[in-house]
């Protein structure tokens, strides 16, 4: 016991001092992209060929899906007049899907809950995740919310048992036939109101399966969803950024 008390005494405080510090994210972060689609030329559709999930599309102006985007960085690499790169901006929740379409450079980042939401689960917000499909990448980012290092219950959020304890959903996964029926019903079983959190790219655009036969493509076919937070996986600093600004802890 003596050692153990000793032990954690030599590690002294180990919590991130996110949200009040810019975080410490690994070297090769890949965060929001930008496009500057000024420099495309007209003929060149590499960046279209090389994107896995057709993330990027090509009509009047390239425009880049951060809803289906896996951030592998390939369509960056190739493009040869640089008309796309991705920042180190962990920033990526939105509200609406749509607003995870970019064309440029600007971003719409997710927005607080309404007045009485924002007072039911501003100081304490209690989710139940649903791994519908998952490939347990984003459940794991997830998971590692609860440890020491970012301690989620800092901010009165917490991971539960069962959705009747629950205040809403966090969903990860593309949501296969054999996971809908059970989706339905977890969503049922939370009291009203409740929210609903899409995290990663197959949760809310099938990623890699869309299309697929056997998947509905993310959660929001099934259930309403209120916070997108794009990735494969999204860092955990990215999901803990879309929870705070989603309760209007951070601007």
């Amino acid at each position: 016991m003596i050692r153990a008390l000793l032990a954690r005494i030599q590690q002294k405080h180990r919590t991130v001092g996110f949200p009040k510090t810019e975080p410490t994210l690994p070297p090769d972060f890949l965060g929001r992209p930008e496009l500057f689609p000024q420099r495309c030329s007209a003929d060149c559709r590499r960046c279209i060929e090389v994107c896995p999930t057709s993330a990027v599309q090509k009509k009047d102006a390239v425009t880049l899906d951060m809803g289906r985007c896996l951030f592998c960085g390939q369509c960056a690499r190739e493009c040869p007049s640089g008309a796309i790169r991705f920042s180190r901006d962990y920033r990526l929740a939105a509200s609406a899907k749509a607003d995870l379409l970019l064309k440029g450079e600007e971003y719409k980042r997710a927005a607080t809950l309404g007045k009485e939401l924002k007072r039911l689960f501003g100081r304490s917000l209690k989710l139940r995740q649903v791994s519908a499909g998952g490939c347990n990448a984003c459940e794991a980012d997830t998971n590692v919310l609860t440890t020491v290092v970012f301690d989620l219950s800092r901010f009165g959020i917490q991971f539960v048992a069962s959705p009747r304890h629950a205040d809403g959903l966090l969903i990860t996964g593309p949501v296969p036939e054999n996971m809908k029926l059970a989706l339905e019903k977890t969503y049922q079983a939370v009291p009203a109101p409740k929210l609903v959190i899409a995290v990663g790219s197959c949760a809310i655009s099938g990623g890699p399966f869309a299309g697929h036969p056997e998947v509905h493509n993310g959660a929001d076919g099934i259930v309403p969803v209120d916070l997108y937070i794009p990735g494969c996986p999204p860092h955990p600093i990215t999901i803990l950024d879309g929870l705070l600004r989603l309760l209007g802890r951070i601007d």
